[in-house]
């Protein structure tokens, strides 16, 4: 391809085919999980609600323009057809996802993690509670917004899954002895 704006266009698409994927991956494993779920809840809406419905309108435009008043043939939009399908199709699908406990592991804002992989928990204060959660060996670290009404039923579920001996806690950096992992919740 000569045109540099094709080659961009062409470079989105593929950008945007593989978080169509990702997003595909994440709602199928949501799918399967479903049954097992133990307290979850869907995600409050984003502050520009909107904004993806508009960006999904305008690309929609673009290509009926480029298809009918330009006459391209169809396999030049797959940059803006990836786009369409990520902000009109799977941006919204993607917040079907509930966030929450499941009897495998705690579906965090972004991503999954099993409890055995858990290896350290804190709760931060923001407008409404946050779980922080370490995973791995290369201690990394995701976040789950709990809603108000769910704070106490989820510290009991991880304080379930500690006294249980399900979810192995990595000891505090300055241990004096005098530490009872239950109350890492």
């Amino acid at each position: 391809m000569g045109d540099p704006l094709a080659s961009l266009l062409v470079l989105f698409g593929l950008g945007f085919l593989g978080a169509n994927l990702g997003v595909l991956y994440d709602y199928v494993q949501h799918r399967r999980r479903r049954a097992l779920t133990v307290l979850a809840w869907r995600p409050p809406p984003p502050a520009f609600a909107a904004l993806p419905i508009v960006v999904s309108v305008g690309l929609g435009v673009v290509i009926v323009y480029k298809l009918v008043v330009l006459e391209w043939p169809v396999d030049r939009l797959f940059g803006e057809a990836m786009m369409l399908a990520y902000y009109g199709y799977l941006y919204p699908l993607s917040r079907q996802v509930q966030r929450g406990f499941f009897t495998s592991g705690i579906r965090l804002d972004r991503g999954f993690v099993r409890w055995p992989s858990i290896t350290g928990l804190t709760w931060r204060e923001e407008p409404s509670p946050v779980l922080i959660v370490v995973s791995g060996h290369q201690q990394r670290a995701g976040r789950l917004a709990v809603p108000p009404e769910h704070f106490g039923e989820a510290r009991r579920i991880l304080k379930d899954h500690i006294a249980g001996d399900g979810l192995h806690l990595d000891p505090p950096t300055l241990d004096l002895g005098r530490h009872d992992r239950r109350d890492d919740v």
